[in-house]
């Protein structure tokens, strides 16, 4: 693969448009269409669009699955804990408090860190052409048959 200027030669010759990783990451984070960044990802909480409206790239294959969740916990549970044990330094209270203070915290964060999360996992799938966005399918092949429609 070459790089010429705004388009990415592959070596079969087709010219493709160059799909920047941290600007399709970083629009997904803000729930904008990692191709245009105009466009809306999230037609609800976390379901995202079947395709952008402003440029009409294609959403509906994307496949998240579980690392949107996986980040969340390692990213709040990280925080999360070491504000808890820098807490529980500076002031030794009861387990009773703690569970009152950092529960809902916890609840909060993961509810504010998810979406966006989401949208940068979606952002990073458009900008290496994973699971559909590259154009090509991603549906694996049965050596013992003939191909995935066989």
């Amino acid at each position: 693969m070459v790089q010429e200027g705004e388009q990415t030669i592959r070596y079969g010759g087709a010219r493709e448009p160059e799909r920047p990783l941290g600007r399709s990451i970083q629009r997904g984070m803000l729930g904008r269409c990692p191709s245009c960044g105009t466009g809306r990802l999230f037609r609800a909480f976390l379901k995202p669009v079947d395709a952008c409206a402003a440029c009409g790239e294609e959403m509906h294959h994307h496949r998240a699955d579980d690392l949107p969740a996986y980040l969340v916990i390692v990213v709040v549970g990280h925080v999360l804990l070491t504000g808890y044990m820098l807490t529980d330094m500076a002031f030794p209270v009861s387990p009773w408090v703690h569970l009152a203070i950092w529960v809902p915290l916890a609840v909060l964060a993961a509810i504010l860190t998810i979406q966006p999360i989401k949208g940068g996992v979606i952002g990073l799938q458009w900008a290496l052409r994973m699971h559909g966005f590259g154009g090509a399918d991603d549906e694996p092949v049965d050596p013992g048959r003939g191909g995935p429609a066989s």
